[in-house]
């Protein structure tokens, strides 16, 4: 089945032109009945949406989790009535109940839409910008899930080719993330993506004119777009016809991602709302909206109205839907009949299952040796990789120092390229300096399906990242962070690049899970735990790893527990509890010694995931925080935010309250009061506490 257009012809009928008025009579009346939303830009870009999911996009209506369907991803949240009246329109499951309760408590219709809450949304947004690099993620991965099972067909005739469609505005545009995410789109030629711009000028405070003024498309042709632009019909609505053809003459450019810039009116054809911003956040008032329904033809008094005509013509789309499965099921299974063990291959992935003995490939290292996890990470990544074809990832511009190179022979990169590592369907990814755009073309790809992501820069540099990171735990999605240089133990690079506060401000994100493993062998037992829960309990996880090497443990199966018993006290029931992370385990461990040799019996613990101790039943936490012990010290480098729940009213923190400095790590710990010393000092001192209390 060839993927290019057979015609450059639109059948627009009356009923087709009824059919786009009465989802803007839907947009209307919704956002009147709760008193509160986005109406304008629902209206203006009813018969885009229109064309695309009735005429254009290959998806079914029937299966919205179809491997075969066209990707839609509407980034300007905002106007979310635009997705949800074609997911009505097009038999998603949504009815007119639905848009009735838009806005309003445990309804499937959201201010925004939300992944996997409402039936054929593909991403969450509203945080502007997001949407477009997510859907950049979506066209790359549908370039690497080809790549693992149909490499060798020519252009279009692969059961795994597809579209990503996006409809982006003025203020993804204006936030920097949409400008990294179409460079990286550019530069990797991702023709199979294509953005509609509804270049309407409006935003909430005005005319666009108060803060954006650059031409766009000149700006999306320096990035290697392919660009467009229609203008509007003499009416002042969408020119349905030029549109069309510009989205078939978008489909047909297989060597350039596309965008069309497309100059509408919001609130169009309201006779006094339109081109204003206050239709673009308010109801239009009941007047207002009963003359635009007398423009367009429809009883004022009337709500919701669907003429049952217009209903049955809007629901063919899952026929066509239906039939447009069938013909790719019949590709399908001529192509698994052609690759047996491809197709055996796709079955697993797609079931979201692990291949067997794959545990086997992660490498047990000898205790006693110091390693930094950043390294021992790497050594892991690279194991996995030659047991799971769809992990792949890359880093923002650092994979020598963040260890995340699975193949250095066999680089993402577009035909044309002239790298000598260069692969359309290359293992690993090179976002450049792009960490915004890194997170959210993660969450595109996690989005897609049928690959596994992973993507790493300097822990510090998290921030950059957060607002995508953020989005991965609201969506639960199975994205891994490979977060190194975790503390002041980087040294010489000083307090720009060292991060303090991160950890607790990224354990303070709900959904999003972090590791900070003590040693090599707990960077293990992270990764393969991190792949399982992927499957089991999806989730982001963010690794954060030393560029210093620390001391090596034997292996604990309790890291996959998240905290667990290192040492046990000798000579008795401990007095104190040691608790540390990361690079301060060593810390604790040495403090233990000097406690034991005094005689105060002291347990160490482990704890590299706050967040997965927290899953464990009451009776394993009690088991390894005795709640008898009252006398606790928990050590991490960085802010003791975290730690206070743990260690109670008795407890003690060491931690980092300011930043850090340049020198040598060593120095930095000294200086700073995180040693074996500090810890012992603190010990002793809740002790004392505890015993008063």
């Amino acid at each position: 089945m060839s993927m290019k257009p057979t015609t450059t012809d639109l059948e627009w009928t009356e009923l087709d032109q009824r059919a786009v008025d009465t989802a803007r009579v839907l947009a209307m009346d919704s956002v009147q009945k709760v008193g509160n939303g986005h109406p304008g830009t629902a209206m203006s870009l009813a018969p885009a949406a229109y064309l695309l999911f009735q005429k254009l996009m290959r998806h079914d209506p029937s299966d919205a989790d179809w491997a075969g369907r066209d990707r839609f991803v509407l980034s300007p949240g905002h106007t979310s009535l635009t997705l949800y009246i074609q997911l009505f329109m097009a038999g998603y499951g949504l009815e007119l109940a639905d848009l009735k309760a838009f806005r309003t408590w445990d309804s499937k219709t959201p201010g925004h839409p939300e992944h996997g809450h409402t039936r054929g949304v593909e991403t969450t947004t509203g945080p502007l910008g997001q949407g477009i690099a997510n859907a950049v993620g979506m066209a790359m991965a549908a370039r690497y899930e080809r790549g693992l099972f149909d490499p060798e067909a020519p252009q279009g005739e692969s059961p795994f080719d597809h579209t990503v469609w996006a409809i982006v505005s003025d203020g993804d545009l204006e936030e920097g993330i949409s400008a990294e995410a179409s460079s990286l789109a550019g530069h990797q030629k991702l023709g199979n993506l294509i953005a509609l711009y509804d270049d309407n000028h409006i935003s909430i405070e005005g005319d666009t004119e108060t803060a954006f003024s650059e031409d766009v498309l000149k700006r999306y042709e320096a990035y290697g777009w392919h660009v467009q632009r229609i203008e509007q019909a003499a009416n002042g609505d969408f020119d349905v016809q030029a549109l069309y053809a510009a989205f078939q003459a978008a489909k047909a450019e297989t060597e350039r991602p596309s965008i069309i810039a497309a100059r509408t009116i919001i609130a169009w054809p309201a006779p006094n709302a339109q081109n204003t911003e206050a239709s673009h956040g308010s109801a239009l008032g009941e007047a207002e909206v009963a003359a635009t329904k007398r423009v367009m033809g429809f009883d004022p008094e009337q709500h919701f109205q669907v003429e049952d005509e217009v209903f049955r013509h809007v629901r063919k789309a899952a026929d066509r839907g239906r039939e447009a499965h069938a013909t790719w099921d019949k590709q399908l299974q001529k192509w698994r009949e052609s690759n047996p063990e491809r197709a055996a291959e796709f079955d697993r992935i797609a079931a979201g299952e692990l291949p067997d003995g794959w545990e086997k490939a992660i490498p047990v290292f000898p205790a006693g040796k110091d390693v930094a996890t950043r390294k021992a990470s790497g050594e892991v990544l690279k194991a996995l990789g030659g047991v799971l074809p769809e992990l792949w990832g890359g880093s923002a511009d650092l994979a020598g120092s963040n260890n995340t190179t699975i193949d250095p022979s066999s680089s993402f990169l577009p035909v044309g390229n002239p790298l000598p590592e260069a692969n359309p369907y290359g293992r690993t990814i090179h976002f450049g300096i792009r960490e915004h755009a890194m997170g959210s073309t993660m969450n595109g790809i996690a989005l897609h399906g049928n690959t596994r992501v992973y993507g790493g820069t300097f822990l510090v540099f998290s921030d950059y990242m957060r607002p995508a990171v953020r989005l991965a735990a609201l969506m639960k999605l199975p994205v891994t962070y490979v977060w190194t240089h975790d503390s002041i133990g980087l040294g010489e690079d000083g307090p720009t690049h060292q991060p303090v506060e991160h950890m607790a401000a990224l354990r303070a994100i709900p959904g999003l899970n972090m590791v900070r493993p003590a040693d090599a062998n707990e960077t293990a037992i992270a990764w393969r735990e991190i792949m399982k829960r992927h499957v089991a309990k999806p989730a982001p996880h963010g690794l954060a790893l030393t560029r210093q090497n620390v001391p090596t443990y034997e292996p604990n199966e309790g890291v996959a527990k998240g905290g667990y018993v290192l040492l046990e006290a000798e000579g008795g029931r401990p007095q104190v509890i040691l608790i540390a992370t990361g690079s301060e385990v060593q810390l604790a461990v040495e403090a233990r010694e000097t406690l034991q040799a005094e005689g105060v019996p002291t347990r160490v613990v482990s704890m590299p995931s706050v967040e997965w101790f927290e899953e464990q039943d009451q009776a394993y936490r009690d088991g390894v925080l005795l709640p008898d012990v009252k006398a606790r010290v928990a050590v991490e480098a960085g802010v003791g935010l975290t730690w206070y729940r743990y260690v109670g009213d008795a407890g003690r923190i060491v931690s980092l309250e300011h930043f850090g400095a340049s020198a040598d790590y060593k120095v930095l710990y000294r200086e700073f009061g995180l040693t074996p010393e500090a810890v012992v000092e603190a010990a002793r001192e809740s002790i004392a506490d505890a015993a008063r209390r």
